[in-house]
């Protein structure tokens, strides 16, 4: 694991082209144990020290202090997932044409179309298809009772969908993935998919680069205690673990971070209200329990 000097150095070489992209990810992942967290380092250790006060910065506690964290770093697969569509986005705005025979034999090889049932009257979708009763089907629109539906071509829908994107023939998920996923996708997601894959292609250097050096920099933050207090045990992890931090009124209770007081702080009837809807829902707990539901 690289210490938080020779990441800052890492991160300059591969700004200045100084190292290659792929040398520089193998340099950070080199001995890289998920289970060795930073503040086990030696690194963390001695520059921890120089910045710990010697007292909570939200309860004033000198017991078992720590540093706490504000913010944390991101994956890197985070980063390379935003910026891959950043860059779709610009190659969509920039390339407002889309050339219809590649995109035809994009979806017809790797897609499986399953069309959807017509009424042969109206054209209207998705008739209901009866079990007992003869004709099969009957229409919902215009009540139509009829044996055999009809069905558009896949590629009669490709050519509405080049006409207009957002008609209302083409947004029917049909078109099943060959991938071992077998999603369902419209015409729509297919197009935005097979964009995003040209993009990945044609940049997949220059994306994977700027996602790494995003990733370095959110490391870097984190590991520079940038955005960090000093807190004891106890408010780091009401902090961590359950979304607590001190009320800044009594400072005595924990409260819910998205909360400005505790409880025992709020007006009279507000808290009245509060302590009534936490005892309903113990209760309802409790009988949830008793019924075997929990």
């Amino acid at each position: 694991m690289l210490t938080y000097n020779e990441i800052i150095e890492l991160r300059d070489k591969l700004v200045n082209d100084e190292i290659e992209l792929e040398i520089a990810k193998e340099q950070y992942w080199k001995n890289f144990n998920e289970d060795k967290r930073s503040w086990h380092t030696k690194d963390w250790k001695e520059r921890r020290a120089k910045i710990i006060k010697d007292k909570c910065e939200i309860c004033s506690s000198k017991k078992t202090l720590t540093i706490q964290h504000l913010s944390h770093p991101r994956k890197y697969g985070d980063f390379l997932r935003e910026v891959t569509s950043a860059y779709t986005r610009e190659y969509i705005n920039d390339n407002s044409e889309f050339k219809k025979p590649i995109f035809r034999d994009h979806v017809l090889n790797k897609y499986v179309y399953k069309a959807i049932p017509l009424c042969p009257k109206c054209m209207s979708k998705n008739p209901n298809e009866r079990k007992r009763k003869i004709p099969k089907y009957r229409c919902v629109d215009c009540k139509h009772e009829f044996e055999e539906a009809n069905y558009r071509e896949a590629d009669e829908l490709i050519s509405i969908f080049f006409e207009n994107e957002d008609a209302y023939e083409v947004r029917d998920k049909c078109f099943v993935s060959k991938d071992q996923y077998r999603n369902k996708h419209n015409l729509s997601n297919i197009k935005y998919w097979f964009q995003r894959e040209l993009v990945k292609n044609k940049d997949t250097e220059t994306i994977e680069k700027e996602a790494f050096l995003l990733y370095l920099d959110d490391n870097i933050k984190y590991l520079s205690f940038e955005d960090t207090i000093t807190a004891c045990k106890k408010c780091a992890t009401n902090f961590d673990m359950h979304n607590l931090e001190l009320c800044p009124k009594c400072k005595k209770e924990y409260k819910g971070i998205q909360y400005p007081t505790c409880i025992q702080c709020l007006p009279e009837e507000k808290r009245k209200a509060a302590l009534e809807s936490i005892e309903f829902g113990k209760q309802w707990q409790e009988m949830e329990k008793r019924l075997g539901i929990d």
